[in-house]
């Protein structure tokens, strides 16, 4: 429940990001362009829906399920062998002598510590499979954003934001003002 919360709420913050970088953007356009009749034109794309329809991304989502799959089924024999070492322990322990119990929970310990290491170093955040899914997304992240760049400025639009994660992908380069606000930053004005 609290991991869909924190979607929600960063669901949020990025369309209310969004809103605000569009608000600002076009309230600067406004006043640059007073003077010449214009309008501002906001475009969006979902960039999950290309993925599922880019062949590529298809391929990488299979490669990456059969990754998955193996390290799955490598944690599962694991975790079974753990399971029943644990329990061939309980079954044996009154009969064991300190020592025994000591070293055998202790080999106990360091497999459970083997399986969660092997766990966060393919599953975990910087694992293997993050790191092949980034391998594979990365030319197609690259292919999506030339596409809407060429699209943007053949159609004319100022912005192109995200549907599925609201972000600004495109935005036509007389509505940064990076350094005019840092200007106005170093001057203290």
């Amino acid at each position: 429940m609290f991991h869909s919360f924190n979607k929600v709420m960063k669901s949020f913050f990025y369309c209310a990001m969004a809103l605000l970088c569009l608000t600002m953007a076009s309230a600067l356009y406004a006043q640059k362009n007073a003077a010449q009749s214009g309008s501002l034109k906001i475009g969006y794309v979902d960039t999950e829906v290309m993925l599922k329809q880019l062949p590529e991304a298809l391929e990488g989502d299979r490669l990456i399920k059969e990754k998955v799959a193996k390290i799955n089924d490598t944690l599962k024999t694991m975790n079974q062998q753990l399971t029943e070492r644990f329990e061939k322990y309980q079954k044996q322990s009154a009969m064991m002598t300190a020592e025994s119990k000591a070293q055998e929970e202790a080999a106990l310990k360091s497999m459970q510590q083997n399986m969660l290491m092997y766990q966060e170093e393919k599953l975990g955040q910087t694992g293997e499979v993050a790191r092949m899914r980034e391998q594979l997304i990365a030319p197609l992240r690259e292919k999506i954003s030339k596409g809407i760049q060429d699209i943007a400025k053949q159609e004319g639009l100022s912005f192109v934001l995200d549907k599925a994660n609201p972000v600004l992908l495109y935005a036509e380069d007389k509505f940064d003002i990076t350094f005019t606000v840092l200007d106005k930053i170093k001057r203290g004005k």
